[in-house]
């Protein structure tokens, strides 16, 4: 179930379903620790004797106010005759989420309506050992363990505090006490229970006959007890409303740059880009970790999640946040690198959000010999978004301590890491995680790395390293065109293996291969660059109702049993977006160029409601499919807009 519209402040994050559950609740860090491990927080209402929470018997619209992290909600049941609207928001200062909910009768008599709020923390990521209380003190309700607190409240009919309350422990059955009784319209549990606990708070509603209604509801995080009823005393001298309000206008504030001019884009398409904006600071955390996806629900397919910091994703991330005038949300991501970097100078797969390693499914053995379990990738991106950022905000004060501990340490790996004979990289594992090898994309991005390793070492005045850079970038494209381009089918090959004399190529297209124009290796003009970008859009389009790219030719990754069993794959936003790049990167006129904004419109099409992009969408009913949203779809859109405004402008002059 897609995760439709985070909301989040750095170090408190949560998610919401499609069914407006929430599903997803970290704290402290931005991917570490889901409190909720997944499991929803249900919603209910009752109202005449009926009881019903949100899911299929509710008409859904979530969005997200324009230009704003602050949803824009409506709930309908027509046989409840209720409507709600709702706003959510996560204080932009304080790890304090807010909910209004204004009820809307619609019905000629004064009713009762309750409003029902259950809580299933799992803290630290496990149901066991937990605590759940109300708590007289501060009126409301707490759920704690070790270093982990979460308080709850409410407020309506200018009333403090949670009024009814039940705390309960899950049956072995698997249900709830407490949600048993809110389906019955009273909540009579017991003040305290632990071991794995849950509650649930009721606020009571007058609502006159055709009238509405408003309601509150809260959840402060903190490490201490003194955290979370310092943050509620806040809310009670702040008030609800006003934290609502001053989020919003910051993310307001926040999304509008007088730099950006977009003016030459259809209006679907700037929504979807400053949501993306928007969405993709959900997912940094403070520290700098630049998470790839928070959506639990990936866990059922793998058991692991996307909920890390990838250097891959985290380079396009940044890359594209400093090219939009964004530079300063993603400074501390380049500190957090270097120190993840290791002694040798490369990145593993991916860091936990507190810069800890993560779990790695690269073997350290391949055929029986020994090897580095990397993406090489990984390493020379960070090179190369660092430079971008580096131009967008010319501040050489930052830049002066990573030159030796980031930027010389890694460079001095990509230029060790290599193949004697034929000065290309020594194998690695691919962008896409699944095939080690020598894969054309890792050379491209080496060279991309080495390249801006090589600006850096001249600002910092070492001849030397620039030259002895750039000389290794020059072999290595030499390298492609020698041993990457395969004569038989006219164009580049995504991979080969090492044999006596060059490379085994492997013949399937890949999306990847565009990354050689898009990285500034090769001209996009070049013959043999066009035949390969023809290649792919030919193999990769979806000939489907829904269309799209995909990544490459027998593609079965979350591919679902419906699908035509014809389609190379399904159709990612990457992808797509990767070929737009391409495509406005050859561009010589403004025709041209303007063929290029189905691509992007294609983004705006797929996304949801609320404009999250998802990895990927089913070929033939354009749902999302695996974890939403995807923070690197969000930047390849970023990214892409703005190639677009820039060769917009050039093709004007």
């Amino acid at each position: 179930m897609p995760k439709d519209i985070p909301v989040s402040n750095g170090s408190f994050l949560l998610n919401f379903d499609s069914d407006y559950q929430i599903r997803d609740i970290y704290f402290p860090f931005i991917g570490q620790e889901n409190h909720s491990s997944g499991r929803p927080f249900i919603f209910g209402v009752w109202v005449d004797g009926h009881y019903s929470k949100m899911g299929p018997d509710w008409t859904k619209d979530l969005r997200y106010h324009n230009n704003s992290l602050v949803t824009d909600v409506f709930l309908k049941n027509e046989v409840l005759g209720l409507e709600l609207r709702c706003s959510d928001v996560v204080d932009m200062d304080l790890n304090i989420y807010i909910k209004k909910i204004e009820v809307i009768n619609l019905k000629d008599e004064d009713r009762q309506v309750r409003l029902f709020f259950s809580h299933e923390f799992n803290l630290y990521g496990n149901g066991i050992g937990g605590t759940a209380y109300f708590d007289p003190r501060t009126c409301s309700i707490i759920h704690y363990k070790v270093h982990r607190y979460f308080l709850i409240s409410c407020w309506a009919h200018d009333k403090w505090g949670v009024q009814h309350f039940a705390c309960g422990r899950r049956e072995a059955s698997g249900e709830l006490e407490t949600l048993k009784e809110a389906e019955n319209g009273e909540l009579i549990g017991d003040a305290c229970a632990w071991g794995s606990p849950h509650s649930t708070i009721g606020i009571w509603l007058d609502v006159p006959a055709k009238g509405t209604t408003d309601a509150y509801y809260w959840m402060a995080a903190g490490t201490t007890y003194s955290d979370v009823a310092n943050l509620n005393l806040q809310v009670h001298e702040k008030t609800p409303e006003k934290l609502i309000s001053r989020s919003s206008k910051y993310w307001r504030t926040w999304v509008h740059k007088d730099s950006l001019q977009l003016e030459s884009l259809p209006d679907s398409v700037t929504h979807i880009f400053n949501r993306s904006l928007l969405i993709l600071r959900t997912q940094i955390d403070n520290g700098g970790a630049i998470i790839a996806a928070n959506d639990s629900d990936i866990i059922r397919f793998g058991k692991d999640t996307y909920s890390y910091m990838w250097g891959r994703d985290g380079a396009f991330v940044a890359a594209a946040l400093a090219k939009a005038g964004y530079s300063h949300a993603c400074m501390k991501y380049f500190d957090f690198c270097a120190r993840a970097l290791t002694d040798e100078g490369y990145l593993f797969q991916h860091y936990n959000p507190d810069g800890s390693l993560a779990s790695n499914w690269h073997s350290w053995l391949v055929e029986g010999k020994e090897v580095l379990p990397i993406q090489e990738d990984s390493t020379a991106l960070t090179l190369w978004a660092l430079w971008i950022h580096y131009e967008s905000l010319k501040d050489i004060e930052f830049i002066r301590p990573l030159y030796n501990s980031l930027i010389r340490k890694a460079a001095d790996f990509l230029v060790s890491y290599l193949d004697p004979q034929t000065m290309l990289p020594l194998p690695s594992y691919d962008l896409w995680e699944e095939r080690y090898a020598l894969h054309t994309y890792t050379v491209a991005s080496v060279i991309a790395g080495l390249r801006a390793a090589s600006n850096f070492a001249k600002i910092f005045e070492d001849a030397s390293l620039a030259q002895e850079y750039d000389s290794v970038a020059e072999e290595m494209t030499e390298g492609i065109k020698k041993h990457l381009y395969h004569d038989g089918l006219k164009r580049y090959a995504r991979s080969g293996s090492r044999i006596e004399g060059g490379y085994k190529l492997n013949e399937v297209i890949d999306i990847s291969l565009l990354s050689l124009a898009t990285l500034g290796v090769l001209d996009p003009k070049d013959p043999r660059m066009v035949e390969t970008a023809n290649a792919v859009r030919e193999q990769l389009w979806l000939k489907t109702s829904v269309e799209g790219c995909a990544r490459y030719q027998g593609d079965v990754y979350q591919r679902a049993e419906d699908s035509p069993k014809d389609i190379p794959g399904n159709p990612w936003f990457i992808s797509t977006l990767w070929l737009a790049e391409y495509f406005i990167d050859q561009a010589e006129n403004q025709e041209q160029l303007q063929e290029t904004l189905p691509y992007l419109e294609w983004c705006g099409k797929n996304a949801l409601p609320s404009g999250v992009l998802a990895e990927q969408v089913h070929p033939v009913s354009g749902a999302p499919l695996c974890v939403s949203p995807l923070t690197w779809s969000h930047s390849a859109f970023v990214w892409t807009v703005l190639r677009y405004t820039e060769k917009h402008k050039t093709l004007k002059k």
